[in-house]
């Protein structure tokens, strides 16, 4: 049996999902024989050549739970993460690195069998092809302290009894909002699978390729795609389309929002920032459209920088750049039904 946590929150956002060390190799187009086709959007190598790279940068502690925690601390909430990392000196690193930023880690595991998760991140022209490995994990969500928020992202296979368990945690108290942000694996098992999950969630954000891929009848508009996840469950529904803005509706009025521009450098982490920006605008008490500008300018700083965290903004940044854009506002679009 969950039992119901005490009413006062002990946090206001736990993240829950798989933390990685991510090394991002910046490919120097002047000096690789490397091209970018983008009529078909696919990264080339000259098979069995040997490919030199500009610069190499590791980030412990990738990973969308652990960008979201670490971009709630940097804002002011109180945040903690759920994960498991290997017993080994990178899980330490990572450990470290959340102390730093104020994230707790009382719901770590380490697992004393295998390795730490390792992504290499090949970045070019400022867009990003990830090489995932994730570690075999036996998955158990841990008795959880009361928290305003759970985000709830990428996580390795074999996570089924956890979210189940999570489920049953959010039933005993209704009043913690759930974001859901899927990564790759829950997307893989496809969308009868998440459907209990989408009904529970407070804001359910994809991007808008995961989008079309789940619904699996073609390309739509999309505020008809957001209309058909709100029919779901979602109280909010969030889709991003990468330099078109992002879009999101409450059921009742839909809008959209350009991006803010500015140079970008690498694109990992822009899903990740939106999302947290977003979910801290509501958290503050903002209206839908006021939480889109948040998540946009946590992204359009998250972008500029290699990794996906070194951008992202305090709240005093966070209203510098709010201010430095005032003038791009989210509006309202036709809405679908």
């Amino acid at each position: 049996m969950v039992k119901k946590t005490p009413s006062k929150a002990a946090y206001d956002l736990i993240a829950i999902g798989d933390s990685t060390l991510d090394v991002f190799l910046d490919i120097d187009e002047a000096s690789v024989n490397c091209q970018l086709n983008k009529r078909q959007c696919l990264l080339c190598f000259d098979y069995a050549d040997k490919i030199p790279v500009n610069s190499v940068t590791k980030v412990p502690g990738s990973g969308n739970a652990s960008n979201a925690a670490v971009g709630a601390s940097r804002l002011g909430m109180k945040s903690a993460i759920v994960s498991v990392l290997g017993n080994d000196e990178t899980g330490q690193e990572i450990i470290r690195g959340w102390k730093k930023e104020g994230v707790s880690e009382e719901y770590v595991v380490v697992d004393k069998k295998h390795a730490t998760n390792y992504s290499t991140v090949l970045n070019f022209k400022g867009e990003r092809t990830i090489l995932v490995h994730h570690q075999p994990r036996t998955y158990r969500l841990p008795e959880l302290n009361h928290t305003k928020w759970i985000y709830y992202t990428s996580i390795g296979n074999r996570y089924q009894a956890m979210e189940r368990k999570l489920l049953k945690y959010l039933k005993a108290n209704p009043e913690v909002k759930l974001a859901f942000n899927p990564g790759s694996h829950q997307l893989h098992n496809g969308l009868e699978a998440m459907k209990p999950v989408i009904k529970r969630s407070s804001v359910f954000i994809v991007n808008r390729d995961e989008a079309i891929r789940l619904l699996e009848d073609g390309d739509r508009p999309i505020p008809n795609m957001l209309m058909n996840y709100h029919h779901m469950g979602a109280d909010v529904v969030v889709i991003t389309d990468g330099p078109e803005g992002s879009f999101a509706t409450d059921g009742t009025k839909t809008w959209s929002l350009p991006i803010f521009k500015g140079p970008i450098k690498e694109r990992t982490g822009a899903g990740d920032s939106y999302t947290i920006g977003f979910i801290y605008g509501l958290s503050s008490g903002k209206d839908i459209p006021t939480a889109m500008r948040y998540g946009t300018a946590n992204s359009w700083s998250v972008v500029q920088h290699i990794g996906p965290q070194k951008g992202l903004l305090t709240n005093t940044k966070m209203k510098q750049a709010l201010k430095k854009f005032a003038r791009i506002t989210a509006k309202q679009e036709d809405q679908a039904t």
